[in-house]
């Protein structure tokens, strides 16, 4: 079975959002589909997976839903299930930046089409900033992009406070997974009082959907938040895998390092637990593949991506 994937997101104001969580998640069930998706006052986040018919029948439920007839989203397909289970969550945030005066709703950076983005990255006066986590652009970003290195995209505003110096008189163009974090972004650099603000509309995977590889300045792969890891041109699948101890990607030359354990330990993370934590991670890893000689799989083990 091919799985198709859908990865959404939109802002608009849901009064009660705890209110549509149930009726969602029994929706999702009913057809089938397994993932994530958020819900919070400020609107709706996730990426899902399912049949073809499962999908199209959850996104018409997500357009009916007040404020969401135009929400749109990006596609691409999986040969194995992306996730276990399904989850609707109840968050703050649908992607967590910690400005409570930030509101897409109000205005945001001027959309760049996937088409036009190489126009505008190419010149003098364009600084280009990729608003990922540091293990996101570690393996892959646009050619010349600057790469914050924050962990989190809540360290975003304080790393621009501290930078945007280095911008004076430039025009500013951001891009992030899917566009949801430049939507805020955006909006934050707006209110610094950033005229000239950019963002690659529908992010980095409508531009590697849509712009040829010949043609392309996107340089390596790119994290998706599911057991894929990472897609590249085309959507393709791509080679990484996952350190299920700290969720980073890591590739096939990372596995044979001596840091790496499966399941408990890779070179990025084998400073950061200590041994009663790896521990429980072996002790994790043992039920997994006691799981696999049953030839089931343990949820948990590769569906807490996202």
């Amino acid at each position: 079975m091919t799985w198709t994937v859908a990865a959404l997101y939109h802002f608009t104001p849901f009064p009660d959002p705890a209110a549509l969580r149930g009726p969602l998640q029994d929706a999702c069930d009913r057809h089938g589909i397994r993932g994530s998706l958020l819900l919070a006052k400020e609107g709706i986040n996730g990426t899902i997976a399912g049949t073809r018919q499962g999908i199209d029948a959850i996104l018409a439920y997500i357009r009916a839903l007040p404020g969401c007839a135009d929400l749109e989203h990006k596609e691409s397909t999986a040969t194995d299930e992306p996730f276990q289970r399904m989850k609707v969550k109840l968050k703050r945030e649908i992607v967590t930046m910690g400005q409570p005066d930030v509101d897409p709703t109000v205005n945001v950076g001027n959309y760049v089409a996937p088409k036009d983005w190489n126009d505008l990255i190419s010149q003098e006066d364009v600084v280009v900033i990729d608003t990922r986590n540091d293990y996101e652009c570690a393996i892959g970003t646009f050619e010349g992009a600057i790469d914050p290195h924050t962990a989190s995209f809540r360290e975003f505003p304080q790393w621009w406070e501290e930078n945007k110096d280095r911008f004076h008189n430039k025009r500013v163009a951001m891009f992030c997974t899917g566009g949801i974090r430049c939507e805020k972004s955006t909006n934050y650099l707006l209110q610094q009082g950033v005229s000239d603000v950019f963002h690659l509309k529908g992010g980095i995977l409508k531009y590697l959907e849509e712009v040829p590889e010949d043609q392309s300045k996107w340089q390596g792969e790119c994290f998706v938040f599911d057991s894929r890891v990472s897609v590249g041109h085309g959507l393709k699948e791509g080679p990484y895998h996952l350190c299920y101890a700290c969720r980073r990607p890591i590739s096939d030359a990372d596995m044979k390092r001596p840091e790496f354990e499966k399941g408990v330990s890779c070179h990025q993370c084998i400073d950061e637990h200590d041994e009663e934590r790896r521990e429980r991670f072996r002790e994790r890893q043992k039920q997994v593949r006691l799981a696999e000689k049953r030839g089931k799989r343990h949820i948990g083990a590769a569906d807490e991506v996202l």
